[in-house]
């Protein structure tokens, strides 16, 4: 299976292609879109969902996955941030790939273990998990986790709904066949 993650940021986006197979996870590419610094924000909102349209294009991902808003002291960081995250979002819905979306505490908790982990100790893991040969930049790292986190919970979630499904199936069979 392969995930985009997608550390949202109006400056920076990080983003990252995690590939699972088997119980191995490997990293297909990483790196942060950084639109022009002076830009307007609808400028570097439309110049974010371009790039990201394109990285969505050429890697193919089975799904797109974004952090959740958080909430800033400032009340205009928190709008904007949701700026990025709704261009973000409408990038991957336009080209057709689901999306998920986890809170940055779920994405801390799955690959650190620790859901108040600090943005090192995230790098860390990510670079652990993935055997890279050095720390990832702080937004790519981000994202990486964004796609990790993903990818731990459709492992194991799966499962479980495939065995509550047969359940449901073979209830429904037998209620079925106790009316008969």
């Amino acid at each position: 299976m392969r995930v985009l993650g997608l550390d949202p940021g109006s400056r920076r986006t990080g983003f990252g292609i995690v590939e699972r197979s088997g119980n191995r996870m490997t990293c297909v590419v990483q790196g942060a879109v950084t639109p022009k610094p002076r830009l307007e924000l609808p400028h570097r909102l439309h110049e974010i969902a371009a790039r990201v349209g394109e990285i969505i294009e050429q890697s193919s991902p089975e799904c797109v996955v974004v952090e959740k808003a958080f909430y800033h002291e400032s009340v205009h960081s928190t709008l904007v941030l949701g700026h990025v995250r709704g261009a973000l979002l409408v990038a991957a819905v336009q080209r057709g790939v689901p999306v998920a979306e986890y809170s940055p505490r779920e994405i801390k908790l799955s690959v650190v273990g620790n859901g108040g982990a600090t943005k090192e100790q995230v790098a860390l893991m990510v670079r652990r998990l993935l055997a890279l040969q050095g720390t990832p930049q702080s937004d790519a790292a981000d994202a990486l986790a964004t796609a990790i986190c993903h990818l731990h919970r459709v492992r194991f979630t799966a499962p479980a709904r495939a065995a509550s499904a047969s359940a449901e199936r073979l209830a429904a069979l037998l209620a079925r066949g106790a009316r008969r």
